[in-house]
């Protein structure tokens, strides 16, 4: 019998999902994934949203600031909205700044209230993008009341994701933190053009892990956690080597006391542990050879853009990880397990 591997070395791997907030919040957090992740792609989600190039190159400037000195790369994106600039769009493609657009339906999630309401709207600007090639990241929910939380995704790619991919065939996508089978499927048989993230919790929490016992804040997520059913066919899209599913953790920071509320904020901080949590699942699916391709080359190959030509090495330890439960006001995504996987260079 072969000895178990306790060792990994891989390209220094890319978050294609990542909320670094304002102010204190990103002085907080920002240090975290530049610790472990060469390049993010940067949510534009903030009070008010990053909506133009201009806006843009204020709040990288700011991310920056707040890594100092670590090798760390922001790749910005811009809200869109009804009233967004195809040109001033196009003119923050073509300087490099902006690497993507962020589709979110208005109510979606997190400070989402600015998004896209009527998709008709947007359709001149998604035209243009596609005649650049600047991908969409899209939040792929409906949010019709009527609509169970839960079949939200399912609903949003039949009535909205394939009419628009129809509608505008050249547009490049990214179905950003997929949460179910059909997604998943959906993404494979999508063509070149379309691709999705897949983030660290899905792959470890199911719904019973938010609601069984007692109500678990710190599990609630938007897209929520669903059946167990799909945790492992997320699991076999990210381990399975498929080029078109990449590592975008969606690690969302927010204050324990507005997670730990009567109506308690979405979203898990995971940028801290993810990459040890990643390793124990790829052992646990027989798949430690993959997780090169997904955090690693995948998502560049789809963005374009090199491999990085740092490393990060990660070892088994003897003895469980002991990762802290808080950083400043935010506690870290517990997964409810023992990892014995660790960072223990990036270079």
């Amino acid at each position: 019998m072969a000895a178990a591997q306790t060792s990994l070395t891989i390209p220094r791997p890319d978050d294609w999902h990542l909320h670094l907030r304002d102010g204190a919040m990103l002085q907080t957090v920002a240090p975290v994934s530049a610790a472990h992740f060469a390049r993010a792609i940067i949510m534009p989600n903030l009070v008010p949203p990053v909506v133009t190039g201009a806006q843009a190159a204020a709040y990288r400037e700011r991310i920056l600031a707040a890594v100092g000195k670590a090798q760390f790369e922001p790749l910005m994106t811009l809200y869109l909205t009804e009233t967004t600039n195809a040109d001033d769009v196009a003119a923050a493609a073509e300087s490099g700044l902006v690497k993507a657009v962020k589709l979110y339906p208005a109510g979606a999630t997190t400070n989402s209230d600015a998004g896209v309401r009527d998709i008709e709207k947007v359709v001149p600007v998604l035209e243009r993008m596609a005649q650049i090639g600047l991908p969409l990241c899209v939040h792929g929910e409906v949010t019709n009341g009527e609509i169970d939380i839960f079949d939200r995704e399912a609903v949003f790619i039949e009535t909205v994701l394939e009419p628009l991919r129809k509608r505008v065939p050249g547009l490049r996508i990214v179905m950003e933190h997929i949460t179910t089978a059909q997604a998943a499927d959906y993404v494979r048989s999508g063509g070149d053009n379309l691709a999705a993230t897949i983030t660290t919790h899905h792959l470890i929490i199911n719904r019973n892990h938010m609601l069984v016992g007692g109500i678990r804040p710190h599990y609630y997520c938007l897209p929520v956690a669903k059946r167990e059913e799909h945790r492992l066919a997320l699991r076999k899209a990210a381990t399975g080597g498929e080029a078109r599913f990449f590592l975008g953790t969606d690690s969302a920071p927010h204050p324990t006391d507005l997670k730990e509320n009567a109506c308690g904020c979405a979203g898990c901080f995971t940028a801290l542990n993810t990459m040890s949590l990643l390793a124990h699942v790829f052992e646990e699916e027989g798949a430690l050879d993959k997780l090169e391709g997904f955090a690693s080359r995948n998502g560049p190959a789809f963005y374009g853009l090199p491999v990085n030509d740092g490393t990060m090495r990660l070892v088994k330890r003897d003895k469980p990880v002991n990762f802290p439960a808080t950083i400043a006001d935010v506690t870290v995504f517990d997964p409810g397990f023992e990892t014995f996987w660790d960072v223990e260079t990036t270079i």
